[in-house]
């Protein structure tokens, strides 16, 4: 048995009492959506900050959209 030499995130803790509960594949993959909606979201949120902070436009975008690399 390996022993860790650093702490454990509040994150990983709670995932390992989590999986003390010994999952089903279909609960496993209904976590797996949920964690990555949860990231998306705040991404978006991010980006959408971003994009109001420069003043950019859906003009912005479509000219992005249509440019030739």
């Amino acid at each position: 048995m390996s022993v860790l030499n650093y702490p454990l995130t509040n994150v990983q803790i709670e995932l390992m009492n989590l999986f003390n509960t010994n999952p089903s594949e279909n609960e496993l993959a209904e976590l797996k959506d949920l964690l990555s909606r949860f990231y998306a979201d705040k991404a978006i949120s991010q980006a959408d900050a971003i994009w109001d902070q420069k003043g950019l436009t859906d003009e912005d975008m479509d000219k992005w959209l249509n440019e030739k690399s």
